[in-house]
């Protein structure tokens, strides 16, 4: 069962792991309303590395992203559920837009993104081909998203 904790400790996890011969995948995300598709994509992000992180949306975060009835579930509740996979090791939350900043902190090993995206269109393109992070891009479940569920509640 993984564990919420700081920007700060991350670092240090990340830091002393990676000396010990660890390796560290991250990825990021609202995980608003958990569906399979997050599972899978959590699943297969763990298969990466010694240990998984998600670098979560904070609430502002979700905000400034979908708008002002998102999310659905608090900071504190998804942190929580996603503790609670065995395939998530940490959990950190993040203010911004993007990760970029925390992921320039951590330098973590790899770092997944949905398929959606390709190396040219990834925000932290920069990020990662600066620190030689290994970028992995993972495939969606078809018709499987947070929006689609809200969607199909609100009919």
């Amino acid at each position: 069962m993984g564990k919420l904790i700081t920007q700060s400790e991350i670092v240090n996890i990340v830091r002393q792991g990676q000396k010990d011969g660890k390796t560290f995948v991250a990825t990021n995300g609202c995980f608003d309303i958990l569906h399979v598709g997050h599972i899978r994509y959590l699943q297969k992000t763990k298969t990466l590395a010694d240990y998984s992180i998600v670098m979560l949306n904070s609430d502002k975060s979700v905000r400034m992203l979908k708008g002002e009835t998102r999310p659905i579930n608090n900071e504190q509740d998804r942190a929580e559920i996603l503790n609670a996979l065995s395939c998530v090791d940490y959990v950190v939350l993040f203010d911004e837009k993007s990760p970029a900043e925390l992921l320039e902190k951590i330098k973590p090993d790899v770092y997944t993104k949905g398929a959606d995206y390709t190396i040219e269109t990834l925000p932290e393109r920069d990020i990662v081909k600066k620190n030689n992070i290994k970028v992995e891009f993972i495939e969606f479940v078809q018709g499987k998203s947070t929006t689609n569920i809200i969607n199909k509640i609100n009919k």
